[in-house]
């Protein structure tokens, strides 16, 4: 088998979508940030908004991955035991694609469920609870699937969604809680300065429209996330049926299942597996892939 080429796929493209959706918004946020900035100094708006903008080149680098993406995404350093239990599977996964196993980073996410993720160009995350529940063959299948997506370049929107989203959540929860500051300090000066509340009022409504409508633009990105990630899946399984590691991953699916079936998982992160389409439904899919004789038609 030859060396495994990253490749843009069809889901890559319409993950632009939500990353179009939040444009818009994250340039009102970007523009309150730069007002300090145009007050003591001439760094212009389009100049302030094309660095922000790529400042968030670095989420691609691997080492930016490992130290500050990993944390944003709630994602921890394996244990040993982790790392040992990983690794031999990720190994297995990397050779059968002749990609240098090294050049990806791995990392756990803590949670009762059984899920894993690929973000930014190297980021490979894996729940807890899979690593411990799941046998080698079903861990390797979900890391071959993980791996599509990164070979797929589906995460490339994702992480530019992630840094546009920073300064807009930055911003909401910053209005939120001006908001409450506002109304505590109307209501102490309430009884003797109504000009003093009106004011107070005025300013915590305004500060909750804002907020609101940074919040409203993250959750309308996130719908269309949810929307586009499904093609993305479903061509990540394929992909993983074409790497060889099919019939592995459909055992793990089919441990997924059986696990919700017995209520041993307890779902925990809804962002996260907000994207994947039901189980049963890929499983359906996987099946009718392994059973064709040319599955990549």
């Amino acid at each position: 088998m030859s060396t495994a080429r990253r490749q843009i796929d069809s889901a890559a493209i319409s993950a632009l979508a939500p990353v179009a959706a939040l444009i818009p918004i994250w340039l009102v946020a970007i523009a309150i940030l730069w007002l300090p900035f145009w007050r003591f100094t001439d760094v212009s708006y389009p100049l302030f908004a094309f660095a922000s903008l790529a400042l968030g080149i670095v989420l691609f680098s691997k080492s930016m991955q490992r130290v500050f993406l990993a944390r944003l995404l709630g994602a921890r350093k394996p244990s040993a035991k982790e790392s040992a239990i990983l690794h031999m599977a990720w190994r297995r996964v990397a050779q059968a694609n002749h990609v240098d196993s090294e050049s990806f980073v791995l990392a756990v996410v803590d949670s009762n469920e059984i899920n894993a993720f690929a973000s930014g160009g190297h980021l490979v995350v894996v729940s807890s609870y899979a690593i411990n529940e799941l046998d080698e063959n079903e861990l390797t299948g979900v890391l071959a699937h993980e791996l599509s997506h990164h070979l797929g370049s589906h995460t490339i929107a994702l992480t530019i969604a992630q840094w546009l989203s920073l300064p807009i959540l930055l911003l909401a929860r910053l209005g939120f809680k001006l908001q409450g500051y506002a109304e505590r300090i109307s209501n102490a000066f309430s009884s003797k300065f109504a000009a003093l509340k009106f004011f107070g009022l005025l300013v915590a409504s305004a500060l909750t429209v804002t907020s609101s409508m940074f919040v409203a633009g993250l959750l309308v990105a996130q719908v269309l996330s949810g929307a586009v990630g499904h093609a993305s899946e479903f061509q990540a399984d394929h992909r993983a049926v074409r790497m060889g590691f099919g019939n592995e991953l459909l055992a793990a699916l089919k441990h997924v299942v059986d696990d919700a079936e017995t209520g041993d998982i307890r779902p925990e992160n809804a962002l996260i597996v907000s994207s994947h389409p039901p189980a049963r439904e890929r499983i359906f899919n996987l099946k009718i892939l392994l059973r064709t004789d040319d599955p990549f038609r």
